[in-house]
């Protein structure tokens, strides 16, 4: 359930960055799509929170272990709590007047969140069978949440620099965007963090 868990966060950011290419290219219809796919896995994520931390209670697994389970599935709920609220934004913003650059601004964003994604489900996958690769893979995490946080930087700026061009609740929810974005960075690199914790106390004799 933990492992599917973690499958389904990774669809949430696939699908935000799905809503958010379509949003450059202008097909409302799609981006709308992937919202509501995203939303519906963002629920069997709540589900799947409450029925493992239900598994684990009634469990026979050392104290330990399930600690680090439910901290790990704690760390992904949040960061798909993240990426809806990040999409909620985009939708929204389908009805305003965005520069085409903010979007691919957005886009390239979003690119490097799924790669982020991606990059910690190999992570947590090497935790138990090869600990060095796991390390190192949450240390690539550290690179890529670090081109995240530039690209926050430049869209603050390119936001500032738009403002004059846009309505006061269009800025809004652009700044809404790009701090959820980050927030969904910022989780993906708390769990990672969680990772190297783990391989290091699993290397302890």
């Amino acid at each position: 359930m933990a492992d599917r868990q973690m499958t389904l966060a990774i669809d949430t950011v696939i699908e935000l960055e799905k809503s958010i290419n379509a949003a450059l290219s202008g097909n409302k219809g799609k981006a709308l799509a992937s919202f509501e796919k995203l939303s519906k896995v963002e629920h069997e994520i709540d589900e799947l929170r409450r029925t493992v931390f239900e598994e684990l209670t009634r469990g026979s697994l050392l104290s330990k272990d399930r600690e680090d389970i439910m901290h790990l599935v704690k760390r992904l709920d949040e960061m798909a709590d993240h990426v809806k609220d990040a999409s909620r934004a985009v939708i929204l913003l389908l009805e305003a007047a965005v520069l085409k650059e903010l979007w691919e601004q957005f886009a390239q964003t979003a690119k490097d969140l799924v790669v982020c994604a991606i990059t910690l489900r190999k992570a947590i996958e090497n935790l138990g069978t090869n600990p060095a690769k796991a390390m190192e893979l949450a240390k690539q995490i550290d690179k890529i949440e670090g081109q995240v946080d530039e690209k926050y930087l430049k869209s603050k700026a390119m936001l500032l620099e738009h403002a004059k061009d846009m309505d006061a609740a269009t800025i809004m929810l652009l700044k809404d965007l790009i701090e959820e974005m980050e927030h969904v960075a910022d989780a993906c690199d708390d769990t990672a963090d969680y990772v190297r914790i783990l391989t290091v106390s699993r290397e302890t004799p």
